[in-house]
């Protein structure tokens, strides 16, 4: 396992996740910052003081090639950022989802680490919540899912009051929405056929509010999925196999249904402790990174699957 020479680009809060994972680990790593205000919160944070003054600064001063990078900026400069450390020789690194600020700049960042051959891997976290661990078990001991429905209805009256980049804010669908979307899929395989309905805008998401959408998967399972920004709802994910209906509602927790009876219990035979310590997901997901376990992480010259159903979806 890589235990060094490890970077973490990015203060914000999804680096100080990375960050605590990365300290119970035993790593050493470096952090690269820019402004001081957020550097001072990291440090109280994580005992980590990182370096200041940007990227350009720290690959200036001649730091060496890491072993790994963590890219944990904002929404709006991970393609900047990406592309600048794959132009510096980084060759192993974990970017936080969704890889880009719009869609449309997935294929120069993907084109640049395949000429350099450098392996980017999509830091999607649920995929690593014991929730989600021990629902794919259930679904392969049951003989597969069947069918399944999700819902990404997200809170727009909270969200139009936060202070976020305008990136961040116009791509909401795909910096977030995306979380229960990868889930599904993840679980239930990915769409062969997918029909696709989407209206409505909000001022901060003008690209849609109300969706809708059907279709199957390559592992035969039917599926549909619905949302309405501009209404009352929550994420949802359920799935149907021949024996038990799965459901995460929160999806940080497993609920299930047997065949034979309307009750719904929270399983309980699951190890939470790792979901409970750190921020969900991100322990498993950090150590199946470093350690070279590429199965459940998304490599990103392959996630252009990924960005085909979510451009689908979101009628782009």
């Amino acid at each position: 396992m890589i235990q060094d020479k490890i970077w973490i680009v990015g203060t914000g809060p999804m680096a100080v996740e990375h960050a605590k994972v990365l300290n119970s680990l035993g790593c050493t790593y470096e952090v690269i910052g820019r402004g001081e205000a957020n550097a001072k919160l990291f440090f109280e944070a994580t005992g980590v003081q990182p370096y200041t003054g940007g990227l350009d600064l720290f690959l200036n001063s001649g730091p060496g090639t890491p072993q790994a990078v963590i890219n944990a900026v904002g929404i709006e400069s991970l393609t900047e950022t990406t592309q600048q450390l794959l132009h510096y020789g980084v060759k192993y690194l974990l970017l936080e989802k969704p890889g880009f600020a719009y869609p449309e700049e997935w294929e120069g960042t993907a084109k640049l680490a395949l000429d350099n051959k450098a392996e980017i891997y999509i830091a999607y976290n649920r995929r690593f919540y014991a929730s989600v661990l021990k629902a794919r078990e259930m679904i392969e001991a049951d003989g597969g899912c069947t069918s399944f429905l999700f819902e990404f209805t997200e809170w727009s009256h909270v969200i139009s009051g936060l202070k976020k980049d305008k990136a961040e804010l116009e791509n909401w669908f795909y910096g977030n929405s995306t979380h229960v979307i990868d889930t599904a899929f993840f679980l239930g395989g990915m769409p062969v056929e997918l029909s696709a309905y989407k209206a409505g805008s909000l001022p901060w998401h003008p690209g849609g509010s109300v969706y809708a959408g059907a279709g199957y998967t390559d592992k035969g399972a039917l599926f549909s999925y619905t949302a309405n920004w501009q209404s009352p709802g929550r994420w949802n994910l359920e799935l149907c196999t021949p024996l038990r209906r799965l459901i995460f509602r929160p999806m940080e927790k497993l609920q299930i249904q047997q065949i034979g009876s309307i009750k719904i219990d929270f399983f309980e035979e699951i190890d939470y402790s790792k979901d409970e310590v750190f921020k969900p997901g991100t322990y498993l997901q950090m150590e199946s990174f470093l350690q070279g376990k590429s199965e459940n992480l998304i490599e990103l010259n392959t996630f252009k699957k990924n960005i085909a159903v979510y451009n689908k979806i979101n009628r782009k």
